[in-house]
């Protein structure tokens, strides 16, 4: 008995359902992960620092669409400080981004980690 039959595997070993089903299952997760990346465009998610006083809001895609900063928050004699917290809020919301993508991407991966993706 031949190895390498089930289907159109070539040589090595069987494919289930043979390499059509396969490049079928591929090219669907390829449109589903396009369909995915352009929804995740329209997703915000905000990152907050100094009790809520500096706000971030990025898209899903981990653009900066908005920065929010209470005028109580500015001193002109601690500028560090207010720094600190837009890059503080900054670093929470593309944690926030990267976590919902990364959520998002394996459920079209079905778990499975690809390279490059996040």
């Amino acid at each position: 008995m031949a190895i390498g039959g089930g289907g159109g595997g070539g040589g090595g070993f069987p494919l289930p359902g043979g390499m059509g089903d396969f490049m079928k299952q591929a090219q669907k997760m390829q449109k589903d992960m396009a369909r995915l990346q352009d929804d995740l465009k329209n997703r915000v998610v905000e990152g907050t620092a100094g009790g809520d006083v500096v706000k971030v809001m990025l898209n899903g895609a981990g653009d900066v669409l908005a920065v929010k900063i209470a005028p109580a928050v500015v001193d002109p004699d601690d500028v560090a400080m207010l720094e600190d917290l837009i890059a503080a809020a900054t670093n929470q919301a593309i944690k926030k981004s990267r976590d919902m993508m990364q959520q998002e991407m394996s459920k079209v991966t079905g778990g499975m980690k690809l390279p490059g993706l996040f």
